[in-house]
């Protein structure tokens, strides 16, 4: 009699007749593709395409799962985090209701771990943060898997088993990319780990880079917002000093008791408000003409010369800044 491991694989499997292929369950990314035909079908559209290789990548995980690794029971203190965090924070129903869950129905699916690196006899998460946060709540072992991983793996691991499972939004799957870029890790490899090519990644670290992170952990994964959006809000922090206004906005408590969708909206509004506050007004000359058009924020006064109106002007004042700023230090005492 053919002996089954604890994942339900035996170890000496019978092939199936007609060559079938046996349906793949997938609880790792939630996905169960139907049966197959050989007919080749017209039409794929793009989206059809990319719920084929999510459900390939997650095939993928559940066969390296498989692969003669038993599932071991840990001490939840025993297990640490991924040293790259990929999501901007779980909502508390959202964690509230996966915890309800194993407690209904137990820890369906492992965690993926391995040995860590720095600490005799410790772990660190590939994959399963929730699920291990659900299981030091209720109490209890964890369910994992162990693998020994490089870094290259762990991350690849990590990233995969995200984008199967179509989790993370844009801002977290960019943050991720780029966290994963300043720790040195090659392009390829992030490529890999998140099932994009080389002009999207770019893309989404872009976005990042234009972007303090303070702003983006204070927004969090704003879930309904992509790329799109996320630059028109960069646009809107680079003008005027805008940038100093939403750190200061952000800070403020009613902000952080939005919903992450909300505070994103609340931030565009103000930088959209701030904007509109400038004030602008042209400079009436002796002559009657308006060669200056002066231009004021919170933080900022700026002059634009007209050089219709006096050709010369600019270059004028500027030759002469030096003297003006000497004789506004007398004038005010500094």
């Amino acid at each position: 009699m053919a002996r089954k491991n604890l994942i339900g694989i035996s170890d000496s499997p019978a092939a199936p007749p007609d060559g079938e292929r046996p349906a793949v369950e997938r609880p790792i990314a939630g996905l169960a593709p139907g049966p197959r035909t050989s007919a080749l079908v017209g039409g794929i559209t793009r989206s059809l395409s990319n719920i084929t290789q999510k459900v390939e990548r997650a095939e993928e995980l559940e066969r390296q799962l498989a692969q003669g690794h038993a599932i071991v029971e840990l001490e939840p203190s025993l297990v640490d985090a991924s040293f790259i965090i990929d999501r901007l924070g779980v909502t508390p129903e959202t964690q509230a209701a996966l915890v309800q869950q194993i407690r209904d129905h137990g820890q369906q699916v492992p965690i993926l771990v391995r040995p860590h690196p720095e600490a005799e006899n410790r772990y660190q998460v590939a994959y399963g943060h929730r699920r291990l946060a659900a299981l030091r709540e209720i109490g209890g072992k964890v369910k994992a898997v162990i693998r020994e991983l490089s870094d290259e793996q762990l991350v690849i691991s990590q990233g995969q088993e995200n984008n199967a499972r179509t989790d993370l939004s844009y801002i977290e799957r960019s943050l991720f990319a780029t966290r994963l870029e300043d720790r040195g890790f090659s392009r390829e490899t992030i490529m890999s780990a998140l099932g994009v090519d080389k002009a999207a990644l770019s893309k989404m670290i872009s976005v990042v880079r234009r972007l303090p992170v303070e702003i983006i952990e204070a927004i969090g994964a704003a879930p309904s917002f992509g790329r799109r959006r996320w630059m028109e809000l960069a646009d809107r922090l680079e003008h005027d000093g805008r940038r100093a206004k939403a750190l200061a906005h952000i800070r403020q408590s009613p902000f952080m008791e939005m919903d992450s969708d909300r505070r994103f909206e609340k931030l565009f509004v103000v930088l959209a408000e701030a904007r509109g506050r400038a004030k602008a007004e042209a400079w009436l000359a002796p002559d009657r003409t308006r060669p200056v058009r002066i231009r004021d924020t919170d933080t900022e006064t700026t002059l634009a010369f007209s050089k219709a109106a006096a050709p010369g002007f600019a270059e004028f004042v500027r030759g002469r800044l030096e003297s003006l700023y000497l004789e506004y230090q007398q004038e005010t005492g500094d």
